[in-house]
């Protein structure tokens, strides 16, 4: 009889990846980075261990976006007071903050739990292709 392997905190190595986000589409290419973040992409994999990789993501300002998307998807905000829905269309957002496009398209794919806030620390976005993370090594990979 084999038994069930558990993964524990002392077991996970984490590894740092380097993913460039230039003309990638941004649902498929977010998808890779939370299977990455999740660590789906282990044999240890457990859903109960944040068993996920760090994830850098450089050039986030080239991410594309398929059919009427730039200007039909928007993105909204409350304050908490009545009347202050705010609304954002992706084109505006992307050309403000192209980081933020990218961490919500990721963050809407990792689970919505406290583990999933844990994740989400994990992922670095950076607009152009400069990242002061050059000590941890990053192993770059296609996405």
């Amino acid at each position: 009889m084999t038994k069930t392997l558990v993964a524990k905190k002392q077991d996970i190595e984490r590894k740092w990846y380097l993913i460039d986000a230039s003309d990638q589409t941004l649902g498929r290419f977010a998808t890779k980075i939370a299977k990455i973040l999740m660590g789906k992409n282990k044999p240890i994999w457990s859903p109960n261990v944040d068993t996920g990789d760090f994830v850098i993501v450089i050039n986030a300002d080239k991410v594309k976006v398929t059919g009427k998307k730039l200007d039909d998807k928007k993105y909204y905000k409350h304050s908490g007071y009545l009347g202050s829905l705010k609304e954002e269309s992706l084109r505006s957002l992307l050309g403000r903050k192209p980081e933020k496009v990218v961490n919500l398209a990721v963050r809407g794919m990792l689970p919505k739990t406290k583990l999933g806030n844990q994740m989400i620390k994990k992922l670095k976005v950076y607009k152009g292709s400069q990242h002061p993370h050059q000590a941890q090594d990053p192993q770059q990979i296609e996405a």
